[in-house]
C-alpha cells in the first residue's frame, strides 16, 4: 500500500468494492502506484483514514439518500477529526433512474462533514451525462463533488469515467 494515500471504501452489495478495485488496477497500470483499498468495516479504528492527509474515498447511497451501514458507523467520528491540510478524492455509486431525487446523496451528506473539519477536495465531476432530480453532491458550479458513478443504469460508462477521474486526481494527491 503507498504510504502517501489511503483509499477507503463502504459497500452492502459488492458494487462499491468492485470499482475501487478496479480504480486500483488503472491506479496501478497507468502510475504504477500500488494502493489497496480497504473496507472501512475492516479497521479497528475508523479513525485510521484520517492518519491519511491524502485520501481515496469511495461510497455508495443507500435506500432514500441514506449512509450505506459501513459509513453509518463512521460518520459521527469525523466530528471530532481534524482534517486541516487533508486533500480528499471522492467516488460514489447511487441509482439516478430508481432514486432520481437521492442520487449520491451520501456522497454530497459526508463531503459536508469533511469539508466542515478543514478537508478539502479533488476530483470534481460533471454532471451533464446524467438523468437525475437532485443530488446533495453537486456543488453550486453544478460538478459533482467527485466522480459519479451509477452501475444500475449506466454500467458500460464506468470504466471510461473511472479511468478519466483517475488520470485527474492521481496527479493531484501527489502534488
Amino acid at each position: 500500500m503507498s504510504q502517501e494515500i489511503g483509499f477507503f471504501y463502504g459497500s452492502t452489495t459488492g458494487m462499491t468494492e468492485d470499482v475501487a478495485y478496479r480504480i486500483e488496477a488503472c491506479i496501478k497500470e497507468k502510475f504504477g502506484l500500488e494502493i489497496v483499498p480497504i473496507n472501512i468495516i475492516d479497521l479497528d479504528d475508523p479513525n485510521d483514514m484520517f492518519l491519511y492527509k491524502r485520501i481515496i474515498l469511495g461510497m455508495p447511497t443507500w435506500n432514500y439518500g441514506e449512509y450505506q451501514d459501513d459509513w453509518e458507523l463512521v460518520v459521527d467520528k469525523i466530528a471530532s477529526a481534524n482534517l486541516q491540510g487533508t486533500v480528499i478524492a471522492m467516488f460514489g455509486l447511487g441509482d439516478q433512474i430508481g432514486y432520481p431525487e437521492y442520487y449520491l446523496d451520501a456522497m454530497g451528506m459526508l463531503a459536508e462533514q469533511l469539508g466542515a473539519q478543514g478537508a478539502t477536495f479533488v476530483g470534481e465531476w460533471p454532471s451533464a451525462d446524467y438523468k437525475f432530480a437532485s443530488s446533495k453532491a453537486l456543488k453550486a458550479n453544478g460538478n459533482f463533488i467527485g466522480l459519479a458513478l451509477d452501475e444500475d443504469s449506466q454500467p458500460e460508462k464506468t470504466q471510461e469515467r473511472l479511468e478519466a477521474w483517475v488520470a485527474q486526481v492521481i496527479p493531484l494527491l501527489l502534488a
